[in-house]
């Protein structure tokens, strides 16, 4: 039962700090439909690409595809962790956050039905590795906070949730693919929804971090908890990307494994030592020195 309001107390809401911040750009940022993008240069261009051309881009797809259902299935224990102990503010952007990642899910399925018109199964693309992460431990992860919504969890959660599947394999898959895109001057539809998903996923990937650091300044058994869950993932992330190299002798449009490698390991490094800063920071510190350094 609830004892008081916030909104109705002398507090009310923190605009100063990093989750209302990310709250108002997703306000401004995160209004994009999926179905007002055009799609029929994409379909002309599909109809055009070659055989291996057709089956990397349904791998690709089908590896955001499931990645966006399975984020957007799984971050309610999350949601709810959070609500319970009284963040509202961070609460208030994980409402945005939830809704963009159903948005993304919709577009994917979206390309697939009105450019490639596929009707087959594609989870034949899905490896042991990608299983590992979005089949068992992410979903464990956050079903975790349901039954022990402990500071030890909730880290575990986010850095499987925030670090690994969007850190490391969304953000570097979307930048890769745009690039490529772009490179080539293809599939202009999904090229913007790319950009736009970009976008939403350097808002939730900021709130992970920014999550993380008030955790590891609130407990110092976070900090272990961190290190451990970051490495004990880290390989099966980068054997995503092994993967979907090895499954083809010539990788069309150009497209180079290292450019993914050395940009997800970029991104993983440089985050992991922000979040270690955070050690023994007080909590108005963590949330002064985040608001100053969002991402977009």
């Amino acid at each position: 039962m609830h004892e008081q309001f916030q909104t109705t107390s002398a507090r009310g809401l923190r605009h100063d700090i990093l989750p209302m911040r990310l709250y108002h750009k997703a306000k401004r940022l995160g209004i994009w439909n999926p179905v007002d993008i055009a799609l029929d240069t994409d379909r002309e261009h599909w109809a055009g690409f070659s055989e291996l051309e057709r089956t990397v881009l349904l791998h690709l797809t089908a590896l955001f595809q499931a990645g966006e259902e399975s984020v957007t299935l799984d971050l309610l224990p999350l949601m709810l962790a959070v609500s319970r102990e009284g963040h509202l503010e961070e609460q208030m952007f994980l409402t945005t956050f939830l809704w963009e990642e159903a948005k993304h899910t919709e577009f994917f399925r979206r390309f697939l039905d009105e450019v490639t018109g596929t009707d087959v199964d594609l989870h034949h693309f899905h490896t042991d590795n990608y299983r590992t992460l979005f089949y068992r431990r992410l979903p464990e992860a956050l079903d975790a906070l349901l039954s022990d919504p402990s500071p030890v969890n909730q880290a575990r959660a986010s850095v499987t949730y925030n670090m690994i599947v969007e850190g490391v394999l969304a953000e570097t898959g979307y930048h890769a693919y745009y690039t490529m895109l772009e490179r080539n001057g293809m599939l202009p539809g999904l090229r913007e929804g790319i950009g736009y998903l970009k976008r939403d996923e350097s808002r939730h990937i900021a709130y992970g971090i920014f999550l993380l650091e008030r955790l590891c300044a609130s407990h110092d058994a976070v900090w272990p908890a961190i290190e451990t869950t970051m490495g004990e993932l880290l390989e099966p992330a980068l054997g995503v990307i092994n993967d979907l190299f090895a499954a083809y002798e010539e990788m069309p449009f150009g497209l180079e494994i290292d450019f993914f490698l050395s940009y997800a390991m970029g991104q993983f490094q440089k985050r992991l030592a922000r979040i270690e800063q955070a050690r023994g920071k007080s909590l108005e510190a963590v949330y002064r020195d985040a608001a100053g350094g969002e991402e977009t």
